[in-house]
């Protein structure tokens, strides 16, 4: 199976981009990411982290 597609994917022409181009998506990506968590305030990454327990709370006392 292996080599059915191995074959057809040579006779692409231009076919050698198509990994370049994942990796450096791939690349930008996490590059962006990483930026962001770095760059991030504590107080927003403080806050974001508390939204699923305020919501416990809020689900439990409408519940009484």
């Amino acid at each position: 199976m292996l080599k059915f597609i191995k074959y057809h994917m040579t006779e692409i022409e231009g076919i050698a981009i198509y990994p370049i181009i994942s990796l450096l998506i791939f690349f930008l990506f996490f590059s962006v990411l990483f930026w962001w968590v770095i760059s991030s305030k504590k107080e927003y990454i403080n806050q974001v982290s508390r939204i699923p327990l305020e919501e416990d709370d809020i689900l439990k006392n409408t519940k009484n």
